[in-house]
């Protein structure tokens, strides 16, 4: 067993994991962070690949990446490592703190830390998102981004449908789309 890529894997998700205040959404760029900038396991596309995957299926984002990528890492006892350094400090901490800050939510101190934390949230995931965009643009071309972009946005904003609906029709349009061959994505 690689000892320092298990070091490395804890130490990854265990940070993304405390920093990510506000669940899920908010881990996400840290992963990215941690895994395509820090430790370069993989890169852009590979994780967009991940990401894509992993929000087609159900449970915390957090928990499948962590146990996609420490599996991919280091097999098993990657997969147990990642997932119990984005879980466990988590609980205790949620057992601890909940207790807390329950007693002090109407502090105006406690509800400035969550009005401040709010839009650097944003802001690191409309930076993931840019760089999404940026992967799907090379991948899909720009004409297709665009076009699934605005088709998803209004499905979801204007029309109400659920997210993993429309996430399924276009892996559905993914898987029923004919691939260039290699040749020809040269050529054009």
């Amino acid at each position: 067993m690689n000892w320092k890529m298990q070091k490395d894997l804890f130490i990854a998700f265990f940070r993304s994991t405390m920093l990510g205040y506000g669940g899920g959404p908010s881990t996400i760029p840290l992963v990215h962070d941690e895994v395509v900038k820090r430790y370069k396991w993989m890169d852009d596309e590979e994780f967009g690949d991940i990401l894509a995957i992993g929000n087609t299926l159900p449970g915390p984002i957090a928990t499948k990446m962590a146990g996609y990528i420490g599996y991919r890492l280091g097999g098993w006892a990657g997969m147990l490592n990642a997932l119990f350094a984005t879980v466990i400090p988590t609980v205790v901490i949620l057992a601890v703190l909940l207790g807390i800050l329950s007693s002090f939510s109407e502090s105006s101190i406690v509800q400035g830390m969550t009005q401040a934390v709010t839009p650097v949230v944003g802001v690191m995931l409309l930076v993931m998102t840019y760089t999404f965009v940026k992967q799907s643009g090379k991948g899909l071309g720009w004409i297709g981004t665009v076009i699934l972009g605005v088709v998803s946005f209004v499905g979801m904003q204007l029309l109400g449908i659920h997210p993993a609906i429309i996430i399924v029709v276009l892996i559905a349009f993914a898987l029923l789309k004919p691939v260039k061959k290699q040749n020809e994505q040269q050529a054009s």
